[in-house]
Order: C-alpha cells, then sequence, then structure tokens
C-alpha cells in the first residue's frame, strides 16, 4: 500500500516515549497497526534537557513500532508540550472589499492576519492559529464567512506560541533521528481528537491531560478551543510523595503507583497490603496498608485540582464546562482520581480513553496513549479536509492553512 496510507504519531514524554503507527483502510478508517514505547529520561516537565537519550528514546520507539506494524517510517506528527508553551485569544477586525461586499478569500486572509499582528516575543514562535468564529456585521457564531455579504468582518483566534530554544531542540532530536516532521501539534489538541466527543465540544468542556512533568489544560466550548494552559505538576510528584512517604526508593514508588494506586479506597473494599522495599540494603521490606497509600495520593491530586480550578475561574472559563471535565494521560489511571475531581469542580467527569480507531485497539484503549493516537487521527482528520487536494472537497480550516503556505 502506498506511503500516504500511513499515518505517524510521536508522543515525546516525560516518561516515556509513544510511537503509534496508523493505516488508513480502504473504508476510509484510521487502524492502528504498530505501537512502540520507550522509557524516556531525556526530558523533564515536557523539555528536552539531555538530546542523546531524547534521540535513542525515539529510535527505540520509532523501531518496536516498524517491527510490528512492518513499515518503514520517515515522517510523523509530533507532539509538543510543557510549560514553556504560552497561548492567547486574538480579535481581528477589516472592513469587507469584495466585489459587492461578498466575503472573499482575501477578506478571511486579511482578517485573521490583522489577528496575528501582536506583538510577539523575539524568542517565541507560532505554532498554531485557530480561528474560533466570524462576526459578519455584528452577527457571531459563523465558522464559514466565505461568499457571506456584510460590511465588517471580525474573527476571534487563539494563538499558541512556543519558546523558540525548546521548539528547535526538539527540532533536533527529531532531525538526528532521521524523523520528519508533517506538522508539530499541541499535546492538548491531539489527545482531544481522541477522548472528546463532538457534543462535548459543542456544549463546552475541560479537557485535564495529567502527565508525569506537567498537568496540561484546555477547555473547548461552540466546537472550538478557546483556553490552553499548562500546571508544572504531574505524575512524577506522585510518585515522589510516595517515596518520601513510604521510604522506598523512586523505581519501587513507581511500580507501586502503578499497581497499587488509589486517590481513594471504596467503603466495602477489605484492606489490603502492599510489600515496600527499604531504602539502601541490608533492611527488610515492610508490609503496609493500601490506605496509606491513598493518604498520600489523595492530597496531591487535590492541589492539582485546585490549581486547574483557580486557573480557570482566574480566565472565567467556569461557565463554559456544560459538559463537564475529561481526564485523560497516565496518571488518569489512579482509582478514584475520577471522584476527588468531581468534589472539586463539582461538575461530571470522566476518563478520557481513546476512540475514533480500529486495529490493535486493545493495546491503546487507556489514557496513557491518548496523545499518540490523537497525533494520527488529527493527521487523518487534516487528509480528510483536503479532499485529495480538490478545492471544494477541501475543510474550511485546511483551506486558510492552504492560503497562508501560499
Amino acid at each position: 500500500m502506498a506511503r500516504s496510507n500511513y499515518l505517524v504519531g510521536l508522543d515525546i514524554g516525560t516518561k516515556k516515549t509513544v510511537t503509534v503507527i496508523g493505516e488508513i483502510t480502504e473504508e476510509n478508517k484510521v487502524e492502528v497497526i504498530g505501537i512502540g514505547v520507550a522509557e524516556s529520561r531525556g526530558l523533564r516537565k515536557g523539555v528536552v534537557v539531555n538530546l542523546d537519550q531524547t534521540i535513542s528514546a525515539i529510535k527505540r520507539a520509532q523501531e518496536e513500532a516498524e517491527l510490528m506494524a512492518g513499515v518503514e517510517i520517515d515522517s510523523a506528527y509530533v507532539g509538543i508540550s510543557g510549560s514553556h508553551i504560552k497561548s492567547f485569544n486574538s480579535r481581528g477586525v477589516v472592513a469587507v472589499s469584495g466585489k459587492n461586499r461578498e466575503i472573499s478569500r482575501e477578506d478571511i486572509r486579511r482578517v485573521i492576519d490583522q489577528a496575528r499582528a501582536l506583538s510577539i516575543p523575539p524568542d517565541r514562535e507560532i505554532l498554531h492559529i485557530i480561528p474560533q468564529e466570524f462576526i459578519v456585521d455584528e452577527q457571531d457564531g459563523i465558522k464559514d464567512p466565505l461568499g457571506m455579504s456584510g460590511i465588517k468582518l471580525e474573527v476571534n483566534v487563539h494563538i499558541v506560541t512556543s519558546a523558540i530554544t525548546s521548539l528547535q531542540n526538539l527540532k533536533n532530536c527529531l532531525e538526528r533521528a532521521g524523523i520528519g516532521i508533517q506538522e508539530i501539534v499541541l499535546n492538548q489538541i491531539a489527545a482531544s481528537y481522541a477522548v472528546l466527543t463532538h457534543d462535548e465540544r459543542e456544549l463546552g468542556v475541560g479537557l485535564i491531560d495529567i502527565g508525569a512533568g506537567t498537568t496540561e489544560v484546555a477547555i473547548f466550548e461552540r466546537g472550538s478551543l478557546w483556553y490552553t494552559s499548562t500546571i508544572p505538576l504531574g505524575g512524577d510528584n506522585f510518585t515522589n510523595d510516595i517515596a518520601v512517604g513510604l521510604r522506598t526508593p523512586i523505581p519501587e514508588a513507581e511500580k507501586i503507583k502503578k499497581k497499587y494506586g488509589c486517590v481513594a479506597l471504596p467503603v466495602t473494599e477489605e484492606p489490603e497490603t502492599i510489600d515496600v522495599p527499604p531504602v539502601g540494603k541490608g533492611r527488610k521490606s515492610r508490609l503496609l496498608s493500601r490506605q496509606i497509600l491513598a493518604d498520600i495520593i489523595q492530597p496531591r491530586a487535590e492541589e492539582i485540582f485546585r490549581l486547574v480550578d483557580a486557573d480557570i475561574k482566574r480566565m472565567g472559563y467556569e461557565k463554559s464546562l456544560n459538559s463537564g471535565i475529561v481526564l485523560t494521560g497516565g496518571t488518569a489511571l489512579l482509582d478514584g482520581l475520577e471522584e476527588v475531581a468531581e468534589e472539586i469542580f463539582d461538575l461530571p467527569v470522566r476518563r478520557g480513553d481513546p476512540n475514533y480507531i480500529g486495529g490493535l485497539i486493545d493495546r491503546v484503549s487507556t489514557p496513557d496513549y491518548a496523545t499518540a493516537v490523537g497525533l494520527i487521527l488529527y493527521g487523518y482528520n487534516q487528509i480528510q479536509e483536503r479532499g485529495f487536494s480538490k478545492e471544494k472537497k477541501k475543510g474550511f480550516w485546511t483551506r486558510i492553512k492552504d492560503w497562508f503556505n501560499e
């Protein structure tokens, strides 16, 4: 099958690097045919701190995925996250210049250019410019104004920027690993393709992706992205708390978290004990109650959710979460996390497992694969909108991208 029928998602995380290979079938669906996972030690809170270790992790994940899929890959959709990502909303306004006051492609290009004409610091680079809605003569909520009549055209956009040095270090790692870049995509945007429903996007939903190094937040409403932010706390903080609280080595604390980790024990559950290895040699392991583990994890979970809640309220988006909250990322696997989130946010909360794909679904149907799966779904969406490069079949946002590329 032609190479264009394959899609590759590369999620370079603080704890692990994941490569997922998807194939577009004759039925025009996406099936996962290859998965590669490698331990990642070259990043800290989403930022590359060791080039060689990051390159090694990328290559190992790539080779494993290629071996499983039986194909060679040379490019990928790559996720990016971290505290260096900054985003904001902007607004552009222009007078319609088209013939008979009919909005043309040039008018749309001009209004988006006007929205992005802000003073971006020289050490930052724009990753995404996402149109949220157009306003034609005070009529808002318009998704595609092309061909409409009006005097004044306005647009609201969400602009995502990255620190140039962090972005360049990531690109250097990919280049040295022999991976071409289809597109660098914000993790929250990628994950949303895998775990959110159409209704949630329209009604309003908060996506919280709790990774190892950071917690990524995104708010969607009326089908568009309105807010993104990063909280510099994640799964590694839970691991460190367990290591200190149980006086056990960090690698053992990570194992305990994955196997027994919980935020709150069900009332009906019988007491369970955990074998805790000691720090240093010559000491015996101890048996401790799982309740002690829950007592260590719960305060950190509450802290993260309270920080997210305060951030959302500070920006005034608390009334946009009509569908509630969706939790994803590896830390979302902790038992009882949804219940704690419901108490903090006073909203319905569910766990976001990847959907909308076939193939090896049983291998990637947990939240820790949401970004990698979302990246191939993001790429698939771009291909679908391009409609085999025929202008009349192109999606509106893809046409905008094409115009700017020209």
